[in-house]
């Protein structure tokens, strides 16, 4: 995939604006409340699924690579082993996905931004859940139910993800109108 110099520029943008979400966070058990949701979802409305996808993924390698871009300042290929480093996994699919059905027939329908926003946040959950279950269970041995891995990483989460997602639909909806085709199509 050959990129625009403004496409890798907007690429890093929100590469960096998923690390910065990562710094700004509540800690809440194995998995600290942030705004890296928040920023993974404009990715996919404003950039599209090419560049959505792309910037976090960006995001993801400079973290395995040793940059302390995760949640906590941390950083290195030892994070594969916390618990919830299946949610940035889902960040790069989440991304990916609400670009698709957000930009699909290439209008800016409030609609396909909030169902978009909505299957974001579930595919995250979806995949965040088990590996969290995983982590938790077979190399931490700490014996948990799959309820009380969700319940610590779900329906906890649940009302600030809410909030975060109509806030991004909100600022997608505004800004998508200024955001040059060249870029939100790809």
């Amino acid at each position: 995939m050959k990129l625009t110099t403004k496409e890798m520029t907007y690429v890093s943008l929100f590469a960096g604006l998923t690390a910065v979400g990562a710094f700004i966070s509540i800690p809440l058990g194995e998995v600290p409340i942030t705004l890296q949701t928040l920023f993974v979802l404009l990715s996919g409305l404003i950039l599209g699924p090419k560049l959505g996808f792309l910037s976090q993924l960006v995001y993801l390698g400079l973290g395995l690579v040793g940059m302390p871009i995760f949640t906590g300042f941390t950083g290195g290929p030892q994070a594969i082993l916390k618990p919830s480093f299946g949610f940035i996994l889902g960040f790069i699919v989440a991304a990916f996905i609400v670009g698709k059905i957000s930009h699909s027939g290439g209008k800016n329908k409030p609609t396909g931004i909030w169902v978009s926003t909505v299957v974001g946040s579930l595919i995250i959950y979806l995949l965040g859940l088990p590996y969290m279950y995983y982590i938790l269970n077979t190399v931490m041995a700490r014996g948990m139910s799959f309820y009380a891995v969700v319940k610590m990483g779900c329906l906890l989460f649940l009302p600030g993800d809410i909030l975060k997602l109509i806030i991004a639909s909100i600022i997608a909806i505004k800004l998508r109108v200024n955001i040059p085709t060249s870029v939100r199509g790809s």
